[in-house]
Formats: structure tokens, sequence, C-alpha cells
């Protein structure tokens, strides 16, 4: 069994906790993920790594209440344990592998979207301690839904918000962030790492590519299972078919066929999960003109 050692609901329906587990929080990287069973008869919840402490022997893990899983999970207070925790899982994100002086020669940029926000965070805690600074992009609904700033302002070189609704930072979508820096602002970046919603992705990959700005992304919300035999998370990377679980869970973001892995994302969600996701990729569509919304729709006719 593995205690919760700290709960903080982050905004509504989004919450943070540490969990007590200490050969986990020992070998954990950046990039790399768990899986959480709340009791016995809980479903197997894949969760990317927030931030871990190797001397508490604590991981820390964000997550969204959208089933009934992440809602009885939500329910536990400090103190109370979880059943399962497995990991680390995947492996870990290159940004934080690669040599330091081959990094210090990138100028490196991180787009970050809803709850993929808190994925971010450890890549770039990492990166900052290794003497890179790097510009973070956070896109979010509104103000109320924005989450970690305050973490991120002393990691991060440059912050920049952006929201749906302009009720804070940049009105506007990440991607008219992201070129607004580099057409506007003159910025120039050798490598992008996008983490968050999958229609997100898709549209910073779309951007970059244009750009022949290489860019990484997180396929972590495709995942179901988290071993590669549930193949939920089966997608296409070029000419080859690769798992997230196991093959990544980060790909090269142009070489993705994203179209497949949404529709094949939307099959393996509860009911209740699915009509969220939907709701977030319509949502992003109302504010772009990068996609049609019947392939978003696709799946639900």
């Amino acid at each position: 069994m593995y205690k919760i050692t700290r709960k903080r609901e982050l905004v509504e329906n989004i919450f943070l906790m540490d969990i007590e587990a200490r050969r986990v929080a020992k070998s954990a990287l950046p990039g790399q993920f768990v899986i959480i069973k709340v009791d016995e008869w809980g479903e197997r919840v894949p969760l990317t790594i927030c931030d871990y402490d190797r001397e508490e022997g604590t991981v820390t893990i964000v997550f969204q209440t959208l089933g009934a899983s992440t809602k009885k999970l939500a329910a536990l207070s400090e103190g109370d344990e979880i059943r399962d925790f497995v990991g680390p899982l995947g492996n870990p994100s290159e940004v934080v592998t690669d040599e330091k002086e081959h990094l210090l020669k990138k100028k490196i940029v991180f787009v970050a979207g809803g709850v993929g926000t808190a994925p971010v965070y450890p890549q770039v805690k990492m990166l900052k301690e290794k003497g890179i600074d790097v510009d973070v992009i956070i896109g979010t609904r509104s103000e109320k839904t924005l989450i970690m700033e305050e973490e991120f302002r002393k990691v991060a070189k440059n912050l920049y918000v952006c929201t749906d609704d302009g009720s804070y930072g940049f009105h506007g979508l990440v991607t008219d962030k992201l070129k607004e820096l580099m057409e506007v602002d003159k910025k120039e970046y050798d490598l992008c790492i996008a983490i968050g919603p999958m229609i997100m992705m898709k549209f910073v990959s779309q951007l970059t590519k244009s750009y022949g700005l290489e860019t990484i992304v997180s396929l972590n919300p495709i995942m179901v299972d988290g071993t590669g035999m549930c193949g939920a998370c089966r997608v296409t990377v070029g000419d080859e078919v690769k798992f997230a679980c196991v093959d990544g869970p980060e790909f090269n973001a142009h070489l993705i066929n994203f179209d497949e892995a949404m529709r094949r994302q939307s099959m393996y969600k509860t009911a209740e999960g699915k009509k969220n996701i939907i709701m977030e990729q319509k949502s992003v569509h109302e504010h772009s003109d990068l996609c049609d919304l019947g392939e978003i729709l696709h799946e639900e006719k």
C-alpha cells in the first residue's frame, strides 16, 4: 500500500498528490509515468510523473477527475493509502538524459496545455538545475483553470500564459503565442516540446513543421493499460507502428498520425471522459481553422 502524504486541489477538479513510493522515487526521471490502482476493484490509471523527492521517497502526481477511478482517488485524504503504484514506466525525456554540453547549444521552448502543464514542470526544473534556461508557454481556458504558475515562475526563463477567454495573460491559443514569439519577437528556437491535449499537440506540430522546428510531444493521453498489452495506445509514427506506453511516451511530433491517435483515444475512454475530451477539442477548434470539427466528432456519431 502507498500512503498519500500531501493532497492539494489546484483548481476545480484538478488535484495534486504526493505518494510515498520510495523505490519509484529513487529511479524516476522526467517524462516517465506510473500506473496507479486505487483499490482491489479499481481500474489501472496511467499518470505522468509531475515531480519526485528522492530523500523523502515521494512521487508527485497531478490528475483531473474524469471518470469513476479518478473521482475515487480524489475522494481520498492525506494519510489514506492506495493499493498499487507501479513505476517508473516508459522512457525518460530526451532533454533530461542528453549531454549538458549539447543542450546548452539549443534554444528550447516548452508548450503546455491543461493538465499537461504538470509533466512539463519536472523537465523544466531539471534543465534549470543544469543551468539551462528555457521558455515556457502555458495554455488554459481561463485564469480559474491555470495550474502551477508559481512553480514555473521559479524555473522558466520566460513564462507566457495564454487563456482562451483573455481573463489572464495572452488572449489566444498557445499556437498564436508561439507564432508571435517567432515572427514578432524574432525568437529563434531549435527545439519545441509540447505536452497537453491531443488536439493542442496536433496544432503545435502543424505550426512548427511549417517553420522546420524540431518538435517532441508526449502521447500519454492515449494510454490505458500502460504495458503495451491492451493495444489502446498503438499509433503510427512515420512508417512504423509504436506503442506510447513502451516505446514512448515521447515521439517526434512531425511523424505522428494525430488523426489516427485521436480516433483511437476516443474509443478507449469512458462515456463521461469522452464527453470531456470532445468538449475540450471543440473549444480549441472554435478558436482555430486548423482542423475540421467533423474529424473531431467522427467517433461520436
